[in-house]
């Protein structure tokens, strides 16, 4: 069974204590400050809870009020999908687009993660490497994206920084996406797949060690070993139906 996150335990949390009737109708929360102490968690990880409490039209936010219970009846919210994971799923060859914003996103979210990650952040994340390891080789590859996701997403909410985590949560679908999209190129080959499990253990060990240089190098020399591998398989798989092409003409 798949491991919550801690903001969306507290989402959980938040919401049964509103649904419960412990806040009530129209009830102002407690100040921020005192509400994370009092469930133990980073004020980043409450904030997402909040918001997402927001998005499903249990709370409402008053600039300069607070933030107060609006409904006690969650709303049903209908799926949809970003028109980005739209365009991927059409185009697959965007995924090196996904990557290159990776680029951008996850070296500072890991430079930053090795500064300010608590002992509750490093344990999280060394939980989701060692979920991702036992995922390798699911009956289901979206057991191990998403495992995959989770592990990148761990240390993004290390970062402590609500803007790029929120940024990355709504890429997230689009993430999953880009990998799942590469555990079918590299996941299933063993000379990829244990450079990857290393990579991914380095910087796992950078941020533990809380050395910023090395998580971020690490997680710069990651995304660019995948964009290469996925470049390289593409090549030879360019070459194959090329060659496929002219064993048919030949034959002819």
């Amino acid at each position: 069974m798949k491991k919550l996150r801690i903001a969306e335990q507290l989402t959980q949390q938040l919401e049964q204590m509103i649904t419960s009737g412990h806040f009530t109708l129209g009830e102002r929360l407690p100040a921020e400050r005192a509400l994370a102490e009092q469930f133990g968690v980073s004020r980043p990880s409450l904030r997402e809870a909040i918001q997402t409490l927001i998005s499903r039209g249990l709370l409402v936010s008053k600039p300069g009020g607070g933030t107060f219970v609006e409904n006690d009846t969650p709303q049903a919210t209908a799926p949809c999908s970003s028109p980005l994971v739209e365009l991927f799923r059409e185009n697959p060859e965007y995924r090196f687009d996904v990557l290159e914003i990776r680029h951008a996103l996850e070296g500072n979210a890991a430079w930053y993660a090795a500064l300010r990650a608590t002992d509750e952040d490093k344990a999280n994340i060394r939980d989701c490497f060692e979920r991702m390891i036992q995922r390798h080789g699911s009956a289901d590859p979206m057991d191990e994206a998403r495992a995959d996701a989770d592990f990148h997403l761990a240390i993004v909410e290390a970062s402590h920084n609500l803007v790029l985590l929120h940024v990355m949560k709504n890429l997230f679908e689009l993430l999953q996406n880009s990998i799942s999209h590469n555990l079918d190129k590299l996941y299933t080959i063993p000379r990829v797949f244990d450079p990857l499990k290393n990579q991914h253990r380095e910087l796992m060990e950078a941020v533990l060690a809380s050395d910023p240089e090395r998580a971020r190098k690490a997680a710069q020399e990651h995304l660019a070993f995948v964009e290469d591998s996925l470049k390289s398989i593409d090549a030879d798989e360019a070459r194959k139906v090329r060659s496929l092409r002219h064993l048919t003409l030949v034959g002819r």
